[in-house]
């Protein structure tokens, strides 16, 4: 881009501290040449990592350090390409994460009101799906999740990442039962049978997905496997541990999912494009920024929100 005669900046959702949200206008790097310049419509907050973030509680993570802009679930227009990414200019895209706050770290980056980003990292979408489209990146870690292997017989969680997983599981042919201990969110099944744990007497389970968060739950998950099975890791976690024997009788499998790659997303984007895969009910919940504070509460401890989503035009 050719040099800038005035400078960016944008408001952006910053943790200052465990439990400390604020919104607050910061300088953005100068755009390079690779980059491009992204006005933000909607940010999903994460009840994952975010939550962790915000808690304190999120364990030692590369550039971890407060304070930080969070969020990886943004989606917003291309205003400004130059070079190599002139073609992205008005595109609607979606965009992972962004790190353009100069001392303010970005994990992941993607909460503000503008973004610096490389144009090799925005993924243009449909924009008839709109504030949806930040949803793709729990659509791609639910694929992720997926992989080869035969879709999930029980999933642990009725959230958004579990009604994806179980979402895919059906297309793939399966009929997945989800566990959820909260009522207000059973419905919204598409497909497949949600109940609470202690109404499933199941116990040989070839492959579970846990996509709750709780780390206490591999003993009960444990309990439930078939021998040989499978139990996949779908949340994130801030300590993990299980007792041994019942592990040991079973030939337990433990897999833990990583982060979503490209591939994973652009199959996401096919299915989602040919109306396989639908992300409708899954965002619940709105807030202005000025609201930052008492949204990110609402997020990790209101039932029945599944996701709450900042919408940067009441800003």
């Amino acid at each position: 881009m050719p040099p800038r005669e005035e400078t960016l900046d944008a408001q952006a959702v910053i943790i200052r501290a465990p439990r400390r949200i604020e919104v607050d206008r910061l300088r953005l790097n100068d755009p390079g040449a690779d980059d491009v310049v992204v006005e933000v419509a909607y940010s999903g907050i994460s009840t994952g990592t975010e939550r962790l973030f915000w808690s304190g509680e999120m364990p030692d993570f590369p550039g971890m350090g407060y304070p930080l802009v969070p969020g990886y679930e943004s989606v917003g227009r291309v205003v400004e390409a130059s070079g190599a990414q002139t073609h992205r200019l008005g595109a609607f895209v979606f965009v992972p994460g962004a790190n353009c706050y100069g001392p303010v770290r970005g994990l992941f980056g993607a909460t503000a009101s503008r973004l610096v980003v490389p144009g090799s990292r925005v993924v243009p979408v449909a924009e008839r799906l709109g504030e949806r489209a930040a949803l793709l990146a729990l659509a791609a870690t639910a694929y992720h999740v997926m992989g080869q292997a035969a879709p999930p017989e029980l999933i642990v969680g009725h959230g958004v990442v579990g009604r994806l997983l179980a979402r895919l599981a059906v297309l793939a042919g399966g009929t997945p039962t989800v566990w959820e201990r909260n009522e207000a969110r059973f419905a919204g099944d598409q497909g497949y049978n949600v109940c609470a744990p202690g109404d499933d007497p199941r116990r040989d389970y070839r492959r579970i997905v846990d996509a709750s968060g709780d780390a206490e739950i591999l003993d009960t998950l444990m309990q439930r496997l078939a021998p040989g099975g499978e139990i996949v890791l779908a949340g994130f976690y801030a300590r993990l541990g299980f007792a041994f024997a019942p592990a040991f009788m079973r030939e337990a499998r433990l897999r833990i999912a990583a982060q979503w790659q490209p591939d994973d997303l652009r199959a996401v984007l096919g299915l989602i494009e040919f109306g396989a895969l639908s992300l409708d009910g899954l965002i619940t919940h709105h807030a202005a920024p000025s609201q930052a504070a008492t949204a990110y509460q609402t997020a990790f401890e209101t039932s029945a929100c599944l996701k709450m989503m900042i919408d940067w035009s009441l800003a």
